[in-house]
């Protein structure tokens, strides 16, 4: 068995050898793309550009890409609790790829997007994991 920040697997004879954790990596993956629809969400209001399905979308994708870039290293579905590396590796992707993919398709990334979209980003990706480890770590 493992506990909730990620260590261990289940190896009792007859049972699935995959991680414990691993019926939390989808439900982690979902998570980290609400995380990324709610900075998208949140700044596209801030500066009254509206929240239409495409617009949303538009300035989604590239943070969406470099998160699915964190998630195809097998560490994140190994441990998705864990906050280091996993939390950060993920953060990491998703700020670089986001940022890069903004870049090369002409949507910018001028003033100080680059450090809010960071910030924000770690606030969201590394927090609810920190929340959700509290929380487990608690339960009886």
């Amino acid at each position: 068995m493992t506990d909730p920040a990620g260590q261990g697997t289940s190896s009792s004879p007859g049972t699935d050898q995959r991680p414990v954790l691993g019926r939390y990596a989808r439900l982690a993956a979902l998570l980290d793309v609400l995380a990324v629809l709610a900075f998208v969400i949140a700044g596209r209001s801030s500066h009254a550009e509206g929240n239409a399905l495409a617009g949303i979308a538009t300035t989604a994708w590239p943070f969406l890409a470099g998160l699915l870039l964190g998630w195809l290293i097998p560490r994140s579905s190994r441990t998705p609790l864990q906050v280091w590396p996993t939390a950060v590796l993920l953060w990491l992707c998703t700020v670089a790829g986001g940022l890069g993919l903004r870049l090369v398709s002409g949507q910018g990334v001028s003033g100080a997007f680059p450090l809010v979209a960071a910030g924000v980003l770690a606030l969201l990706l590394i927090g609810w994991r920190l929340l959700a480890r509290l929380f487990l770590r608690h339960r009886p």
